[in-house]
């Protein structure tokens, strides 16, 4: 077993996309095990886009990361020291990692999994991501067959959930994905009926011709990843008694997407005169929940009822650029950093 530990630090607050220099490669020695804790050796780590909102020092829904810190984040990896009853050497387990080879946890922060799937799974398809689709699309979206959906950032792992469970339901299902070839992911792998590529689109109207004309009935339900232009694009299509589930932003993670315009009296009209139901969600308010997801969802991606993929980049030190690349759209499929 190794004696040293190395991680990915936040070396500075960024200026809109992070760069490089922002983050820091540290190393140290393995910390001492206490009773009621795990050392693991984490073998995956998930990179979600969330991750850019800790790295600011704003009040938010879960602490900053500082300056100093180790960047936050799940992981997966083999137990190699216990001092808690449960857990022994060996046993593979997740948990809130952060970017680090190794990380001490207490037992009560961890879940065992077992070896049936692929280890990475639990942190896209069959973790925190698989989970806010699945939670948000039945909480807040209460999907209804005829009903038309429309999702953006759609070949993610979060987004990828919502299209196939809505299309399951018997909704009709409309992705926005940047770039013919995620486009053609979206159909062929994920099933959607439609796939509109927004990188085709300079401006909001555009889009939203384009949106009308995959979906000619009106939006039902759209699934909030994005914001930017295809909020605006999508907000004038839809129906009455529309449903929102709001569950990112990462068109304006950066700060550097916008021209300044305040469309929040538009935004607000049609929020009232088409009686929509915009829920923020954020998906540790629904974590009791996880149990019936695990138990619903793991049969049908293990029968390939549910499909995903891994963007899987080598190496600890190549997170931070995986990161980078990811908040550009960079990846196709769940961004996972193999150890």
């Amino acid at each position: 077993m190794t004696d040293t530990l190395t991680r990915i630090a936040l070396a500075r607050r960024p200026k809109g996309l992070p760069e490089p220099e922002d983050f820091s490669f540290e190393t140290s020695a393995l910390p001492e095990v206490s009773v009621g804790n795990v050392l693991v050796a984490v073998t995956h780590l998930s990179l979600d886009p969330y991750m850019r909102g800790r790295m600011d020092d704003v009040k938010s829904y879960a602490p900053s990361v500082e300056i100093g810190g180790t960047m936050t984040g799940q992981g997966v990896g083999r137990v190699i020291a216990s001092k808690a009853e449960g857990f022994t050497e060996g046993d593979l387990v997740t948990g809130m990692t952060g970017w680090t080879s190794h990380a001490v946890l207490p037992a009560t922060e961890l879940r065992k999994l077992d070896d049936s799937l692929p280890p990475s799974t639990a942190l896209g398809v069959l973790g925190m991501p698989g989970f806010t689709g699945w939670v948000g699309l039945k909480e807040f979206g209460r999907p209804k067959a005829g009903q038309t959906l429309v999702v953006g950032a759609a070949t993610g792992p979060v987004g990828s959930m919502v299209g196939q469970l809505a299309k399951a339901a018997g909704m009709r299902t409309v992705a926005v994905a940047g770039g013919p070839e995620k486009c053609k992911l979206a159909v062929e792998t994920y099933g959607f009926d439609a796939a509109i590529d927004h990188r085709a689109y300079a401006d909001a109207g555009a889009l939203r011709a384009a949106l009308a004309e995959a979906a000619p009935d009106g939006v039902d339900i759209y699934w909030e990843n994005v914001g930017g232009k295809l909020l605006e694009a999508v907000i004038p299509l839809m129906n009455v008694g529309g449903r929102i589930p709001v569950c990112g932003m990462i068109a304006w993670y950066t700060g550097l997407d916008g021209d300044g315009s305040d469309r929040l009296p538009a935004l607000w009209r049609s929020v009232l005169v088409k009686r929509l139901s915009v829920n923020g969600m954020i998906v540790f308010d629904h974590w009791g929940r996880f149990p019936e997801f695990v138990s619903e969802v793991t049969p049908m991606v293990a029968n390939k009822h549910i499909a995903y993929l891994e963007d899987v980049a080598k190496g600890l030190e190549n997170a931070p650029k995986a990161f980078i690349s990811m908040l550009q759209g960079g990846n196709t499929g769940k961004q996972i950093v193999a150890l």
